[in-house]
């Protein structure tokens, strides 16, 4: 993977990395010593003194993560040479951790890289629970992992809720914290961290409602925390308002959290072009009776 950049006015080579290309200063130091940043062809220091014309290349690939890579089924939604969009099923970690470090979307994503002969680390810009399913980006260089959370996307899930809003779209607004620990868990409190969901009713039926959440904040836990906070939690969370849900759950035949991230919605770092990429997989009520 390579970024290049034929020069249009004078000056040191750095100006240029940081300047028209973007980059970092901690990338910058972690390139300037092997030949990944070049000035036609030829590797050159940060002071090199760069004129018009001059064709600037910047070779981004990235070593292997330490954790293995592994061959197995991974859905590809979207994908070019910066950036690529996967499905993630339910019960998935996205991350290798201390206590697992085989089985997750990581493991996955690093067996595809390898096969289709890419060389880049993992960089999700939406890290999904383990029961949440659906669509996650990843960048395929840290460079471009940067510029997709400086701009940031829209993120759009769906979710079937027991109960639901009064109204038919809204805004929660509600501080989330860490409960006190050992919990790993959140909750809404006003010594919280600002949070904000906008939502919007798409269906109705019996005692049941789907919803497409839109989180304006990316707070651990967010959604769900909010939706079992106004009242109406998430069918199968098994963490938040479980005791209400998991009944229901089971009488409908529902096995798991029903939470997916179903769209996101950005400008594409490299290109400009507007992306809108969803997901295959969703959340659905019940068939209705007769």
């Amino acid at each position: 993977m390579e970024l290049k950049l034929t020069a249009g006015r004078e000056g040191r080579l750095s100006s240029f990395l940081t300047g028209e290309l973007g980059l970092s200063t901690g990338l910058l130091n972690r390139r300037k010593r092997d030949d990944s940043i070049q000035v036609n062809g030829v590797h050159q220091w940060m002071d090199y003194r760069v004129t018009p014309g001059d064709v600037i290349t910047v070779r981004l690939d990235e070593e292997e993560p330490e954790y293995p890579a592994e061959d197995g089924p991974l859905s590809v939604i979207y994908e070019d040479a910066w950036l690529l969009a996967v499905e993630k099923p339910a019960g998935m970690l996205i991350h290798p951790s201390r206590a697992r470090n085989t089985g997750t979307l990581a493991n996955l994503v690093c067996g595809y890289y390898r096969r289709q002969g890419i060389a880049s680390a993992f960089h999700p810009l939406t890290r999904l629970d383990r029961d949440t399913f659906g669509i996650v980006l990843l960048a395929k260089s840290a460079y471009v992992h940067t510029l997709l959370q400086q701009q940031g996307a829209k993120k759009t899930y769906h979710a079937l809720v027991l109960g639901g809003p009064e109204e038919d779209c809204g805004v929660i607004d509600a501080p989330i914290a860490r409960r006190p620990l050992p919990s790993l868990l959140r909750e809404v409190s006003p010594e919280g961290k600002p949070c904000v969901t906008e939502y919007q009713v798409l269906q109705r039926r019996e005692d049941l409602c789907l919803l497409a959440l839109h989180p304006v904040t990316g707070r651990t836990h967010q959604l769900r925390v909010h939706c079992a906070y106004m009242g109406f939690p998430i069918l199968g969370d098994p963490q938040y308002g479980v005791e209400l849900t998991g009944g229901r759950s089971r009488e409908l035949g529902y096995t798991g959290q029903q939470l997916c991230a179903r769209e996101l919605t950005l400008t594409h770092p490299m290109t400009g072009v507007p992306l809108c990429l969803q997901s295959h997989m969703d959340v659905s009520l019940p068939r209705a009776e007769g």
